[in-house]
């Protein structure tokens, strides 16, 4: 029961990026913009980024009405923690979900939530290995999925079940065909075992996370990857590109029994400002009416569950396997403490271990503050009662290495599972000093020869740099050492004081990988970051 507590607890901390829009590549959220620009009401929303996409459409009322509207891109974890404060300095939320939207309003602030669009969860395979699965033209089950990936046949990228809401809608859907489709899941049903070597082994085909849902969408577009578990608007979106580079499609696979739905709910946060309330409702009206949604369709979104309308078919192609008159029947989201439990085992029993270095900058300039903050950080990661409150605590099998560097590597620490071993980590951070220069370059070429000790196919692997300097070494060098591995690892870095950008892009683009900015919170970057594997 203490164990169930905690989980709940955890539901505050929960389920980052989603849906359908462009993602940034350095940062913890998206950034802000300000639409319309005139002299009446202003109206400032909380939104997931997915939203991005629809700025055209914003802008146009804004311009009509006279009023300025901001958006300020977050995840539902951020939006949720905003609706949970003791004030919320925005006039209107915009999640993915209606499950965090409800989640996060625990003092009944928001009212007039509407749904303004629908986009499913679904399988996106390339197009030749879905007619060598057999896949094309008809049903799929979940079982059928397992089966595939259980013979070696599949393997896919996938967000974090506990840090994205389109990673968790997946997994609560595999978790339901599993058992059968019943009512409801039930705490009970989780403790078969069976289940637990089921979603153990169908998750297993996982081949690269992600923390965002349109980031591993880039993620995809970059490298040569077979297949990725995603929403419909980004199976469409990626196919868009796929096919203006001349390049393989993408076929939508809809597990028939196992599918959730994001259904984009708009709520007016009421802090007592009749004018603004006006505003919201004009607003949520505009993008309901019959034009607007025609619009948002245009988009890749759906906007009922009985099909799109015949002139945006086009959009929603039957080639790539987009079912644009499919019925969507979502199943049931479990309650909430039998979700928390879901997604507790999902991180400490079923995903594939993370195998993770972190290259920690020690050199002289992180003397201080900066010390202070990454010490600060790594407690939130390493000491497990702090990552429990996020869903970020170690599997029994995970790996964890540390690495801390100044002009050179000064050892390496390890620790497997996530008992005392790992809390001990803690321990070693904590004592290391900050001295002397910067390579951020020999500690990643440390790491990977780390890594070729292990077989990384029974993990998830990353490297994660944090560095508050310009480094010395040659990019060139280390370039050529990673190619020589043959290693799909990302390396993820983060980015502090007066690091240079241009060095830590340039690692990032070698790894198909992502730049966090620490900067104005290094504590958040090292949680965004680490949901990321």
């Amino acid at each position: 029961m203490k164990r169930l507590n905690c989980a709940i607890l955890a539901l505050l901390m929960i389920l980052g990026l989603s849906a359908c829009g462009t993602s940034s590549q350095a940062g913890n959220n998206s950034g802000g913009q300000t639409l319309g620009q005139g002299r009446g009401v202003t109206l400032r929303i909380l939104s997931g980024s997915e939203n991005r996409e629809l700025e055209e459409i914003l802008n146009a009322f804004a311009q009509k009405e006279n009023i300025n509207i901001e958006m300020d891109y977050q995840g539902s974890l951020d939006i949720m923690r905003t609706l949970q404060g003791e004030s919320v300095d925005y006039d209107a939320v915009w999640p993915a979900s209606s499950l965090w939207l409800t989640a996060g309003d625990t003092q009944y602030r928001v009212k007039h939530a509407e749904s303004i669009s629908i986009t499913p969860v679904i399988f996106g395979i390339r197009q030749s290995l879905a007619e060598e699965l057999g896949f094309v033209g008809r049903e799929v089950s979940v079982s059928d999925l397992l089966e595939a990936i259980q013979s070696g046949k599949l393997r896919f990228c996938m967000t974090s079940a506990t840090q994205s809401n389109s990673g968790c809608s997946a997994y609560i859907g595999f978790l339901y065909a599993l058992l059968g489709n019943p009512d409801v899941i039930t705490a009970e049903d989780l403790q078969d075992p069976a289940l637990g070597e089921k979603i153990t082994a169908l998750l297993s085909g996982v081949d690269r996370s992600s923390g965002s849902s349109d980031w591993l969408k880039d993620l995809f577009l970059m490298g040569g990857y077979d297949a990725m578990v995603n929403y419909e608007c980004l199976i469409i979106s990626a196919n868009q590109e796929l096919a203006a580079r001349s390049e393989e499609t993408l076929y939508a696979v809809y597990p028939y029994d196992g599918m959730f739905l994001a259904d984009s709910p708009l709520g007016y946060v009421d802090n007592g400002d009749d004018e603004k309330e006006a505003a919201f409702l004009k607003l949520q009206a505009y993008l309901l009416s019959d034009e607007v949604q025609d619009q948002i369709q245009r988009t890749g979104r759906r906007t009922g569950y009985e099909g799109v309308a015949a002139e945006n078919e086009d959009v929603f192609r039957s080639d790539w396997g987009i079912q644009p008159q499919r019925v969507l029947s979502p199943v049931r989201m479990p309650s909430t403490e039998v979700l928390m439990e879901c997604l507790d085992l999902y991180q400490t029993e079923f995903r594939k271990p993370s195998l993770t270095v972190y290259c920690l900058d020690y050199s002289g300039s992180m003397e201080g503050e900066g010390r202070t903050q990454m010490v600060e950080a790594m407690s939130q990661i390493l000491i497990q009662e702090n990552a429990r409150t996020n869903l970020l605590q170690a599997s029994e099998h995970e790996v964890n290495l540390i690495i801390p560097f100044e002009g050179e590597p000064r050892n390496v620490y390890s620790a497997t599972g996530n008992g005392t071993e790992l809390e001990s980590l803690y321990d070693t951070v904590a004592s290391e000093e900050a001295l002397g220069g910067t390579d951020i370059y020999a500690a990643a070429e440390e790491a990977l020869r780390q890594l070729k000790r292990y077989d990384l196919s029974q993990y998830t692997p990353a490297i994660i740099l944090m560095t508050d300097g310009v480094s010395d070494g040659s990019f060139s060098d280390f370039q050529r050492y990673y190619e020589a591995c043959g290693l799909d690892v990302p390396i993820f870095s983060i980015m502090f004081g007066s690091a240079d950008p241009t060095q830590l892009e340039d690692l990032a683009e070698l790894s198909n990988a992502r730049v966090f900015d620490g900067r104005e919170d290094l504590v958040g970057a090292f949680r965004s970051v680490k949901g990321y594997n």
